[in-house]
This record gives structure tokens, C-alpha cells and sequence, in this order.
């Protein structure tokens, strides 16, 4: 797997990806919907694949001496990367606003652990709609990102939205005990996305393997 996700970094990665991954210091904008940073791993994500059309990365992977499968797994380990890095980088930022920033965002949820939960399952919903819808055809990437822009929206205003409802204010704590009433989200979260990942790896694959390139 190391080498599909080296081969992914070395040639096929779009160099916007790499400014995508640091949009997590988006957090320490006062007053802002964060997860406009989950939108933005996923326009990432989908640069890269309209590069890769362009230099027809598909065709050239599915010649190597390799599995058919592993077009899609490289690009989904590509995806994991791009998608846990933006996260992992987030962090430092998200401390830094608990510092500076004390008075909390009145737009949306705070960059705490529930958010972080929210945002591998929005990261894994993306990722289930987007790859099985492009491995049917291998090329339209346009249309598939369209299809997972639905619900990862979707999934961004809920997120946004939760924290105004009377009972879920907790959503935005960044005290100890809000903090600790979110593990479950964060948890969960990280659950759904690792089970997205082999559900959307198997899945795709099985569409990919009827294109004829």
C-alpha cells in the first residue's frame, strides 16, 4: 500500500491539494463557518482528479503491473492522506483559538472534538459518493463531485446548524465537560470513517473493474 500511495504523491497529487491540507488555520478566523474546511479537502481532492484526467493518470496506473483494484485504492489512499493531514494540521490552530479567541464562534460549532467527529463523517460520505460515482466511468470527475457536493453540504449545514438548537449547546463547548460529552461524536466519527474508506474501496473497485480503458 505504500507504494500506491507514493506513486499517488510523486506524480498524480495536484499541487492545490498541498494549500487545501493547511486550510485548517481557517479556524482561528473569528466569526466563521468551519466547515468551510471540510468543503475545501474535498475541492482538493477533486483537482487532483481533473489533473489526473488531463495527464490521463487512470490509463497509465491501470498499465502498471498491478491489480486493477489498486487504481482505486492509490487514490483512496490519497484521499485518506490529504483528508487526515488537513485534519492533524488543524490541531494547532484549533489550540491556538482557545487561547486568543476565548469568546467562542457565533456562526457555527467551535473546532473541538465534536467537530473533528463531524468532519471524518462528512470526509467519509464524500468520499463513498464521490469514488463509486467516478469509477463507473473512470473520467467523469466533474459529475461525480457534483453528486457528493449534495451531501457533503448538507452534512456542513447540519453540522453548522446544531449547535443553535436548545438541548445541543454542549456541541460548541470547549469546556472539560463538553469536551467530554463529545468523545462519543469524535469516536464515532472516526468509526464511520474508516468503515467508509473499505466500503467505498470495495465498491469502487467492483465498478472499475467493468470499465473497458
Amino acid at each position: 500500500m505504500s507504494e500506491l500511495l507514493y506513486k499517488e504523491l510523486r506524480l498524480a497529487i495536484h499541487p492545490s491539494m498541498y494549500v487545501f491540507m493547511c486550510m485548517g488555520a481557517l479556524v482561528l478566523i473569528p466569526a466563521y463557518p468551519y466547515g468551510v474546511v471540510f468543503f475545501f479537502g474535498c475541492l482538493g481532492l477533486f483537482q487532483s482528479f481533473m489533473f489526473d484526467r488531463e495527464t490521463r493518470d487512470v490509463f497509465y496506473t491501470a498499465l502498471l503491473p498491478r491489480p486493477k483494484r489498486d487504481v482505486v485504492k492509490g487514490k483512496l489512499l490519497l484521499a485518506a492522506f490529504a483528508q487526515l493531514v488537513q485534519l492533524a494540521l488543524s490541531l494547532p490552530f484549533a489550540f491556538l483559538r482557545t487561547l486568543y479567541l476565548p469568546d467562542g464562534n457565533p456562526v457555527g460549532m467551535e473546532p473541538n472534538a465534536a467537530w473533528y467527529g463531524c468532519g471524518l463523517m462528512i470526509y467519509g460520505i464524500f468520499n463513498l459518493v464521490f469514488f463509486t460515482r467516478f469509477y463507473k466511468t473512470a473520467y467523469k470527475a466533474g459529475a461525480a463531485f457534483l453528486t457528493a457536493l449534495i451531501p457533503t453540504t448538507l452534512g456542513i449545514i447540519a453540522m453548522e446548524a446544531a449547535v443553535h438548537v436548545p438541548g445541543l449547546e454542549w456541541l460548541d463547548g470547549m469546556d472539560s465537560a463538553s469536551l467530554l460529552r463529545q468523545v462519543p461524536i469524535l469516536l464515532a466519527g472516526a468509526a464511520a470513517y474508516a468503515g467508509t474508506w473499505f466500503w467505498t474501496c470495495a465498491a469502487a473497485a467492483r465498478r472499475f473493474e467493468q470499465v473497458d480503458l
